[in-house]
């Protein structure tokens, strides 16, 4: 069973910077996409940024020029560089990955970010 693992969550300052990393307990299995996602309170689970296996990469409008999302060789990391942020990019961010053969969705466990000052 392959397990997301999301790493590098916590508070910071409005206008500062966070990454965020997530590791497949596996590798070989065929993921066409790994993302990220975030859920803030009283709100819907929303895709961040995403990034596919060709390299492809797609943005929310709220953080197009701002967050950077990248995807490793191996394909078992995927890390979201988080910067400018504001107190409105507070939520839980959860790891996504879609396996293509057979069509499967993980998520990770998710991980707090807290934009305050």
């Amino acid at each position: 069973q392959v397990q997301l693992v999301e790493s590098g969550g916590g508070l910071v300052q409005p206008g500062g910077s966070l990454t965020l990393s997530c590791v497949a307990s596996q590798s070989g299995f065929s993921i066409s996409f790994m993302g990220w996602y975030r859920q803030a309170p009283g709100k819907q689970r929303e895709l961040v940024a995403g990034v596919t296996s060709g390299g492809s990469t797609t943005y929310s409008d709220s953080v197009k020029g701002r967050f950077t999302i990248s995807r490793d060789s191996a394909e078992r990391t995927v890390a979201l560089q988080m910067s400018s942020l504001k107190p409105e990019d507070t939520a839980v961010y959860y790891c996504n990955a879609v396996r293509s053969i057979p069509p499967f969705t993980y998520w990770g466990r998710g991980t707090q970010v807290t934009v305050s000052s």
